[in-house]
């Protein structure tokens, strides 16, 4: 922990302790005197938050950003309630929440973001279909070698209800078909960093995850594989030809205003750049699609 102002509440924090541990904190912002928000939501953006608040505090000391990874449910959910200032998304609001709920929060497309649907390294399997990746992850599948790979079992990981990434994937991966998510087989993980642990301890493991998390020493073990021939890469995310992505969104009620403001507006700044391109985020603007 720094020695700074800089707190990170890192994972998954049970519901209702953070309501009653955010709400004093939330009453800052309405006195004109706020030095801290918290923020939450989405597992996928949050190294990316990690990052900006380092950054954000580098250049100023005297404000707290407290941020922690629950998936996307709940940081729409919590910023809608108040206990917290900023809830982070890889849906829009309103595929979560009713419109009229959706209509209270205020949309703020901070970058695009690219998933993988990762295995592996020592599986050899390089590409899969979206007819053979449903067919797995509805357990259809259940050997390696039915898609080309070793002669082994395969461990299906899902992400929860709640999450943003898993909704990203039935969307664009399995072609909206909620029954080919099975929850009836394999294992289930809370978040992104933890899909990402669960699968270096079984090489037989498949699940998605942001590319975030495929970053640094993850590359020497599991590797994004290409969806019908197109390889999860900057190029092919910005022009559309690669179909797992999605905007990263930080809602607030209303207008943002105060310190949330001032850190959205950090994100999106050009101070903040080397942080999104270093985690293999892409900025809004060199989006070719929208």
């Amino acid at each position: 922990m720094k020695k700074r102002n800089l707190k990170l509440i890192v994972g998954m924090l049970v519901v209702t302790m953070v309501g009653g541990a955010f709400v004093g904190c939330g009453s800052k912002e309405s006195t004109g005197e706020e030095q801290l928000i918290n923020i939450s939501g989405s597992s996928a953006i949050f190294p990316l938050m990690e990052k900006s608040i380092e950054g954000f505090n580098a250049k100023n000391p005297d404000y707290t950003i407290n941020a922690q990874a629950g998936g996307s449910g709940t940081g729409l959910t919590q910023v809608l309630e108040g206990t917290v200032n900023i809830g982070n998304s890889d849906i829009f609001a309103e595929e979560k929440l009713d419109e009229a709920k959706a209509k209270e929060l205020v949309d703020h497309q901070v970058v695009a973001q690219g998933f993988a649907v990762a295995v592996s390294k020592n599986l050899g399997v390089t590409n899969l279909t979206k007819d053979q990746i449903g067919k797995i992850f509805s357990g259809q599948v259940k050997n390696w070698n039915e898609v080309g790979g070793p002669d082994k079992e395969i461990l299906v990981i899902h992400r929860p209800a709640s999450s943003g990434t898993r909704a990203t994937f039935v969307k664009t991966v399995l072609g909206g078909d909620k029954a080919l998510e099975n929850d009836a087989i394999g294992a289930t993980q809370d978040a992104n960093g933890s899909v990402k642990t669960a699968m270096e301890q079984n090489d037989g493991a498949i699940s998605y995850l942001g590319l975030a998390y495929l970053q640094g020493d993850a590359k020497d073990t599991l590797t994004g594989v290409a969806i019908d021939g197109v390889t999860p890469e900057k190029a092919n995310i910005t022009t559309g030809k690669y179909v797992f992505w999605s905007w990263g969104h930080m809602y607030t009620k209303g207008e943002a205003t105060g310190l949330s403001k001032t850190f959205i507006d950090y994100v999106l700044s050009s101070d903040n750049v080397e942080a999104v391109e270093e985690l293999g985020f892409i900025s809004g603007s060199e989006m070719k699609v929208k």
